[in-house]
């Protein structure tokens, strides 16, 4: 078994050093409800309106100030503004014992009706699953979830659990977009349909407009929510899983295992030769 704590938390837009204190509060009461791995929101050490800052307040993945996150014994996986130099990122740094074990950047930048990613982050170019001491893992952040093949081809790395974190707000866009019922199925449909663990990690509280819903979750193989956090309210949910449910499950039914990689590829390089989206 291993134990997981879901912060589902607020933060300040823009204040770094408040938010780093409110995650390391986090992770020490994890840490004494006996957790491995701390997972935090997507972007919780800086907010998510960044086109709303008055200047650039992004952190180098190796910044002590983050790293020493992982230092209270916990794993940790924060969602930060990344400084990549010439570029940012909307990144998730996987902290273990005081080093950056992976850093994922952000793939699917929403850039359509209220959402505007692009202003102010770069699209990461690459996903991997790493082994961590909870598993084998592969972390999305929010728009990633929404793209089917992101997370088939997590789990076609190994990917046993997948950690989604998420800026999701309720009321924040077209009225036929209903987040949370979105968010309920899609979830439950990665899980089974991947043969994996889902853990969802979202925010709440009020920036600028949007109010985020929480209902951070965990879902096992099956699509069973096993632990559900409230919706609105700050929470720590803390979850046991068995990662060999997973295997057990992929051996069971061998949906991952039969995905003909070899076939996907040519279709993928004919529909991008037919002009698609490279």
């Amino acid at each position: 078994m291993v134990r997981i704590a879901i912060a589902q938390v607020d933060c300040q837009l823009g204040d770094v050093e408040a938010n780093l204190e409110t995650a390391r509060s986090q992770v020490l009461s994890a840490r004494d409800r006996g957790a491995e791995l701390v997972v935090f929101p997507e972007l919780s050490l800086h907010g998510y309106a960044l086109a709303t800052l008055d200047e650039d307040r992004s952190l180098r993945a190796d910044d002590p100030r983050l790293t020493v996150l992982g230092d209270h014994g916990p794993d940790v996986l924060v969602g930060f503004h990344e400084d990549g130099a010439i570029r940012r990122y909307n990144s998730a740094a996987y902290v273990s014992e005081g080093e950056v074990l992976h850093v994922q950047r952000k793939l699917y930048l929403p850039n359509y009706l209220v959402w505007e990613e692009k202003k102010h982050s770069s699209a990461g170019q690459d996903l991997r699953a790493f082994d961590a001491r909870v598993g084998r893992v592969a972390t999305l952040i929010c728009n990633d979830a929404w793209q089917p093949v992101v997370p088939w081809l997590a789990a076609q790395d190994g990917a046993e659990i997948m950690l989604i974190i998420a800026d999701s707000a309720s009321g924040y866009g077209p009225e036929s977009l209903d987040n949370i019922h979105y968010w309920t199925e899609l979830l439950r449909f990665h899980a089974m349909m991947n043969q994996s663990w889902v853990v969802f990690c979202n925010r709440v509280g009020t920036e600028r407009g949007a109010r985020f819903w929480g209902g951070s979750r965990v879902i096992d193989p099956l699509g069973q929510v096993v632990a559900e956090a409230q919706l609105w309210e700050p929470e720590l949910l803390v979850c046991d899983i068995d990662v060999d449910k997973a295997r057990h499950r992929r051996h069971e039914v061998p949906l991952v295992a039969e995905a003909r990689l070899d076939f996907v590829r040519r279709e993928v390089t004919r529909l991008i030769a037919d002009g698609g989206d490279a």
